[in-house]
């Protein structure tokens, strides 16, 4: 049972990403504030997990499975490109995002681009941005983290 003290808690949870090639679970570390017992609003976006954006309430089970049981404000966009992003293509597209009070971040090792953008700027306007950017890039390909 959670203590009443870790509500409100900053920490980090699992979630799961997939399965790799042996069949074994994927699983992300984010950032997130407790809410209650497997209760927790999400505080960044993911880069590999699928259906969340920063903002989210989830209700997660032991093996990284989750629920949104609330919306936050938010949408996640996620960015690959079959190699590493350069940090020219990262600060070329937080420059882009600015217009939206968008954020854009990657891991050191630039495998991935995940930006949050807040909902009510609207789906056009972020791929508006998403486009002209990934246009510049070679192979970039991005999509929608989040299904709503």
């Amino acid at each position: 049972m959670m203590d009443e003290l870790d509500v409100g808690a900053d920490t980090h949870i699992r979630l799961l990403a997939g399965r790799n090639s042996a069949g074994r679970p994927v699983l992300e570390v984010l950032p997130a504030r407790v809410l209650g017992e497997r209760s927790f609003e999400l505080s960044g976006s993911p880069g590999l997990v699928l259906g969340c954006a920063a903002g989210d309430v989830l209700r997660i089970a032991d093996d990284g499975t989750f629920e949104v049981t609330e919306r936050g404000a938010n949408v996640c966009i996620q960015a690959y490109r079959g190699g590493p992003f350069s940090s020219e293509d990262l600060a070329d597209l937080q420059a882009g995002l600015v217009p939206l009070d968008g954020l854009a971040e990657a891991p050191a090792d630039g495998r991935f681009i995940v930006a949050t953008v807040a909902r009510q700027v609207g789906l056009p306007a972020v791929e508006r941005v998403m486009n002209d950017w990934a246009a510049g890039v070679d192979n970039a390909e991005w999509w929608f983290g989040t299904a709503d």
